[in-house]
């Protein structure tokens, strides 16, 4: 097996974008290491419904990440405090959801630093009793596959909290929902010699682990060439660097709101597919001049974005057809 080492980097659209790379375009002799870091974010599964994930309010404030991974699965948060694992190798046609059988050298290692509860439960969760730990997911493509994890060594739990829980507005949706289970971190399981190590420092114990070394200078390892990375971020610039991949990739979903204003009430249904509005109804009993059809009519194709949709509000005269009522109020209707 050989290591692959990001170099430090923190942009989850890159480390995803490097992921990617490793699995699809550089096959090499032996199946391949990578261990990741992300700045805080949330990483969504593929088949999700971006907007039904997140906390869109609490994102924007903290300067969170969004992206879209390759692999099916559900929402999860990462920080600084928290490291993934990604094994990738040939789809021998056996090992594509034995979610057992890559998480097996994490947990050994887990036991040896004194973690002697964690496990894996369930189909794809690493736990220690009722609390979970790590998510594991899977994806393949010609004859390859990657699996990965997440590791909670020190992380944020209020912000998993905070990011991952969606505004209560009735959202329908074909996406496939997150089962939200109680989470912890495994650093206060940790023997006490191992209490004051970092995030990464703990990280690259888990590698002599699994390669069953002493030293980081004995560990087979794959170096990154200025042409791989070159292609790392063509493929972060055509997928996980842009907004139709990790929110325009959402599935049809449809979203009915309602609010009293001191003009009156507004309630607004919104039909979203590919990320961009595809129908818009406007209920109320608001006073307003004008048809509201020609409101209606102008969102059609707009994309379901904050910026975009107040771009769109402040091109109409919102006080003709609604009354005394301002672009940034109806945004909070409209997103």
């Amino acid at each position: 097996m050989y290591f692959v080492d990001n170099q430090g980097q923190l942009d989850p659209s890159v480390n995803i974008a490097l992921e990617t790379f490793l699995l699809k375009e550089k096959i090499l002799d032996e199946p391949i290491l990578l261990f990741y870091i992300n700045e805080p974010s949330i990483i969504i599964g593929r088949n999700q419904n971006t907007i039904e994930e997140i906390n869109a309010d609490y994102v924007e404030a903290n300067k969170i990440h969004v992206v879209r991974r390759m692999s099916g699965g559900g929402a999860v948060y990462h920080d600084l405090g928290n490291f993934s694992f990604c094994f990738i190798t040939k789809d021998d046609g056996d090992s594509f959801r034995d979610f057992g059988k890559f998480t097996k050298p994490v947990i050994s290692f887990l036991h040896s630093v004194g973690v002697k509860d964690a496990e894996l439960k369930g189909r794809n969760d690493l736990v220690i009793g009722e609390k979970k730990f790590s998510g594991n997911a899977m994806y393949a493509t010609n004859g390859r596959m990657t699996a990965h994890g997440t590791i909670l060594f020190d992380s944020d739990l209020d912000a998993v909290t905070g990011a991952l829980k969606p505004r209560k507005e009735k959202i329908e949706s074909k996406g496939i929902k997150s089962i939200r289970s109680r989470v912890t971190n495994i650093k206060p399981f940790v023997d006490e010699a191992y209490q004051n190590l970092t995030t990464e420092q703990f990280r690259d114990l888990m590698l002599l682990s699994i390669f069953g070394v002493k030293t980081r200078e004995e560990v087979k390892e794959y170096h990154l060439t200025d042409a791989d990375w070159k292609r790392v971020y063509e493929i972060r610039e055509e997928y996980f660097g842009n907004w139709d991949w990790n929110y325009g990739k959402s599935p049809k979903f449809e979203i009915q709101k309602h609010h009293r204003f001191p003009i009156g009430s507004i309630e607004v249904r919104l039909n979203v597919d590919e990320g961009h509005i595809q129908q818009l109804k406007i209920f109320g009993d608001f006073f307003g001049l004008g048809e509201i059809k020609d409101v209606e009519d102008a969102f059609i194709g707009v994309r379901y974005a904050k910026e975009d949709i107040l771009d769109k509000l402040n091109e109409l005269d919102v006080k003709k057809y609604f009354g005394n009522v301002t672009a940034e109020e109806l945004l909070e209707e409209l997103y």
